[in-house]
């Protein structure tokens, strides 16, 4: 037993304290990667994913071009890679997935839980991006383009193919029921065909057969990309990881030599050194950074179980980190490159047609193709590559989700002997279910809801802050980095420590409170303001999540006898003999 004068801080329990060796599988095998590239591209294809395309490029031109640079590489260092690295070691350590790893603080298995929660929610909505990108797949094929033209029975007579007389800012908004302006082909095959979209969250309709059929399809492709577990996934990542950088590549050389590239690349990089003094633009790089890197759901660390337990997780958290910005900051120039081309031949300003999010996968790119020689070539190209970028995200995400469902299943329930492939089937199958509201008339409304609130930043900051306090004040930062060096064979550098200890959390809990503080009532493209109980349905969704953690907390501290302190020493302890258990000496 650890002694009464033992307190829970950094370095106050080292590898003196606790014998450190290499975790032994009890039970059945796990699973290893058969070779070290296969974990390397699996992270980055569900690292990598939409955000660094249809997100970053946005927010760097929003906030001071090339200066945001500077407030991101900050946060990579202070709150990515350190999260990043913890989050993979920890799995690899343990050899366990999101849930079960948590062993190492019982009192905060909570944790586990919660990105449960938040990736099965992220898988269930996320996939409809690749939904819409299947469809507009199967209509790229064709010449013209069907959103190029009006006369669709889709269109209505207030349709346009000159998308200069359009305000490009309420691109995505519903149309109010007597509104007589003109609106583009594009925005009319996005609303009318693709989402056939109600006047509310209220307004169900009826469900789309042809977006069932996409959904399905997805689906279908999803579970046999996982079914096998890390050694089918391990091999399929290869093509899904590096398919999308091959197009970026075509798509750059292609958009840079368009007329107006140059002056869409400038908007994007030209320096606003007066944004670094406002608290939005820090606040949108530490939330970028929690997205891109998906941090908080689990999915790193169930993948860095499937790691040799020598591997070094320290040097390949910092190479992902180079290469999800270094995605990010080169898909910026394919963007803005489209966008000044785009911008230039209808002879408006860039800001008009800049968009973020679905706005630019579905609504300003596809105007852009358009107007492009070849245009169903590069419209192939971009789908396939947006569908195949979030793919790799989707099903690696699965994986995550799938393999802390394992790891807690008892090997004697009725679940738990089932075979892999029928439990990937039930969870494949339960979420297509809940999807199904979301190819409705009023599914982008619901989409909506699942994207602001059950993965939102708040979740993932929420999250991501009791990770580094659990892992720095209650198992111990000194004891973590000693587990590290046991398997890499040198410690990682102090810096990683204090992340953990002191910045990240600051930082988490800082950009945290700023977005409570500043919270706003969910608005769909500032037209539909979503109604009391559609906000409760939101708010259901967010702290579905968070309250894992605390009440978990209570939950443990109300069954277990003796003073608060003594609890918390048996927990270290607990954690400790759990560890001893599975190594070596």
């Amino acid at each position: 037993m650890i002694s009464s004068t033992v307190r829970l801080s950094p370095g106050n329990i080292s590898s003196s304290q606790v014998p450190l060796a290499k975790p032994q599988a009890s039970g059945q095998e796990r699973q290893t990667w058969s070779r070290q590239m296969d974990f390397i591209m699996s992270c980055v294809g569900f690292a990598v994913g939409l955000g660094n395309v249809w997100r970053f490029p946005y927010l760097c031109f929003k906030n001071g071009g090339g200066v945001f640079l500077i407030p991101y590489v900050l946060m990579v260092f202070v709150g990515g890679v350190p999260v990043f690295f913890l989050e993979i070691a920890l799995g690899q350590f343990m050899k366990q997935g999101g849930v079960a790893t948590w062993n190492i603080a019982p009192l905060f298995k909570g944790l586990g839980m919660a990105s449960m929660v938040i990736v099965f929610f992220c898988n269930t909505y996320y996939i409809m991006v690749l939904v819409w990108g299947l469809y507009f797949l199967a209509h790229s094929f064709t010449s013209p383009l069907p959103w190029a033209t009006c006369g669709h029975e889709w269109n209505t007579v207030n349709c346009t193919t000159n998308f200069s007389r359009v305000c490009f800012n309420q691109s995505l908004s519903p149309s109010p029921p007597n509104h007589t302006g003109l609106r583009s082909s594009v925005m009319e095959f996005w609303e009318r065909k693709v989402l056939r979209l109600s006047g509310g969250l209220d307004e169900v309709g009826d469900i789309s057969g042809y977006m069932v059929l996409c959904l399905l399809a997805t689906w279908v492709i999803v579970y046999f990309c996982i079914w096998k577990g890390v050694k089918s996934a391990g091999k399929v990542v290869y093509f899904t990881a590096v398919f999308p950088y091959l197009v970026l590549v075509v798509l750059f050389f292609h958009g840079v030599s368009l007329p107006g590239a140059l002056n869409g690349i400038i908007y994007y990089l030209k320096p606003n050194w007066s944004k670094l003094s406002e608290a939005q633009v820090w606040i949108d790089a530490a939330t970028q950074i929690f997205f891109s890197y998906a941090i908080g759901l689990g999915a790193l660390t169930a993948l860095g179980s499937y790691n040799r337990f020598n591997n070094n997780c320290y040097q390949d958290a910092f190479i992902l980190a180079l290469i999800n910005s270094g995605t990010s900051f080169f898909a910026g120039f394919v963007v803005f490159s489209v966008l000044g081309f785009m911008a230039a031949e209808q002879g408006v300003d860039i800001s008009n047609v800049a968009e973020s999010g679905p706005g630019l996968a579905f609504i300003a790119y596809p105007k852009a193709v358009s107007l492009m020689p070849l245009a169903p070539l590069w419209a192939v190209l971009f789908f396939l590559m947006l569908l195949v970028l979030g793919l790799d995200s989707q099903f690696v995400g699965v994986e995550g989700f799938i393999t802390g469902i394992m790891d807690m299943l008892p090997p004697k329930s009725f679940l738990g002997s089932q075979r892999r492939e029928v439990i990937v089937a039930i969870c494949c199958f339960t979420c297509f279910t809940i999807d199904l509201s979301m190819v409705t008339q009023g599914g982008m409304y619901v989409f909506q809801l699942f994207d602001y609130y059950s993965a939102s930043g708040i979740t993932l900051l929420w999250q991501a802050f009791w990770e580094c306090v659990v892992v720095a004040w209650v198992y111990g930062a000194d004891r973590f980095m000693d587990n590290v060096a046991c398997m890499i064979g040198y410690r990682p550098l102090p810096y990683m420590k204090w992340c953990w200890s002191y910045v990240t959390p600051v930082v988490c809990m800082a950009v945290f409170l700023f977005h409570v503080v500043n919270y706003k009532r969910l608005v769909y493209n500032a037209v539909y303001v979503y109604p009391w109980w559609g906000e409760v349905l939101g708010w259901f969704l967010a702290l579905s999540s968070m309250l894992c953690i605390p009440l978990t907390v209570l939950y443990k501290l109300l069954h277990c006898k003796g003073t608060l302190m003594e609890v918390r020493l048996s927990r270290v302890c607990a954690a400790t003999l759990l560890i001893m258990q599975k190594t070596t000496l």
